[in-house]
């Protein structure tokens, strides 16, 4: 039987594939260039394949070390959590988290799950609020955290993931096609909205905006049925959907930055250990959209590839 993976070796190569040099990565990992080096030789060795290819100054993965990548976080996950389960002094207490609906609904049950079984003495107190009223609550002393859109004129949070912002309708309707484009938005302040309404306006496009909710769960329903087109980041997409792109006259939008906002805390530790989690959970996590319904684990989600939706493509069910 062959000899097991060395985990040292597996977070070297994380760290190589995450800077895209050897350099960066044995800074991170605190050896020498040498030592990272000898570390990727004998791992290339055990796997029995070339792991990384030249392009320009930097280390890019090949095909097979683009398919070890989701392996390795996995391992270094669950090596990280198992350790935590034996640890009399890990982290208790209670934190306060917020999220929009939207973020919630795709990221929290990953998120909340794997920070859970690593720290199951901390109690999560989750408010589901738009991005302006979590500020607003960070500002007051209300939470502890908050994954927020990012707006550089909101305060400062740190970006932890990029999506495209895309148009969307129905699959089984033309609500696109309308002489005058009904829409669905969030509330005035949202920038998802500005953002759209610039694009319209840039465009001469004539539209109404039919409804106005800082709900998610609204503009979802308005969409799936019909009756308006509106903007959402990719990770908000569901079955019945449809992306709208130029070849439709819906010009381009700006990404959607997703961060994470700090707010003062009595307990910097907890604040610290969810608010790393979250960044390597959704810097990982990938977005579903060709499995069937029922069938997705959310928990392997998080190690694989993220894939691109294109204009045109027909979200299939869940």
């Amino acid at each position: 039987m062959k000899a097991p993976l060395d985990l040292d070796q597996l977070q070297t190569f994380i760290s190589i594939a995450d800077t895209g040099s050897f350099t960066r990565a044995a800074e991170e990992v605190h050896r020498t260039q040498s030592a990272v080096s000898m570390q990727m030789r004998r791992l290339e060795e055990r796997i029995g394949k070339p792991l990384f290819e030249k392009d320009g100054r930097t280390n890019k993965l090949t095909e097979e070390g683009d398919r070890l990548l989701s392996y390795a976080r996995r391992l270094i996950h669950l090596n990280r959590e198992t350790l935590a389960a034996f640890d009399d002094q890990r982290l208790e207490g209670t934190i306060r988290i917020g999220t929009p609906d939207d973020y919630a609904d795709r990221f929290l049950p990953e998120i909340m799950a794997r920070f859970s079984r690593s720290n199951p003495r901390v109690e999560l107190t989750v408010v589901c609020e738009p991005t302006p009223g979590l500020v607003e609550h960070i500002k007051r002393g209300n939470l502890d955290l908050a994954l927020v859109t990012h707006n550089d004129t909101r305060g400062q949070s740190e970006v932890v993931r990029r999506e495209p912002l895309l148009w969307v309708t129905s699959a089984n309707h033309a609500t696109h096609e309308q002489d005058v484009l009904p829409m669905a938005f969030g509330r005035p302040n949202c920038i998802w909205r500005r953002a759209a309404v610039d694009v319209l306006d840039r465009q001469k496009r004539d539209y109404r905006i039919l409804f106005s909710s800082f709900s998610a769960t609204v503009i979802t329903a308005a969409v799936l049925s019909g009756l308006a087109i509106s903007v959402l980041p990719e990770c908000a997409l569901r079955p019945g959907m449809r992306v709208l792109g130029e070849a439709d006259g819906f010009g381009q939008l700006p990404d959607c930055r997703i961060g994470i906002m700090r707010g003062q805390t009595s307990q910097p530790e907890i604040v610290d250990a969810l608010a790393r989690h979250i960044a390597e959970s959704l810097d990982n996590i990938s977005v579903p959209i060709s499995e069937e319904a029922g069938s997705f684990d959310f928990a392997a989600l998080a190690f694989t590839k993220m894939k691109r939706v294109k204009a045109n493509q027909i979200m299939p069910g869940w």
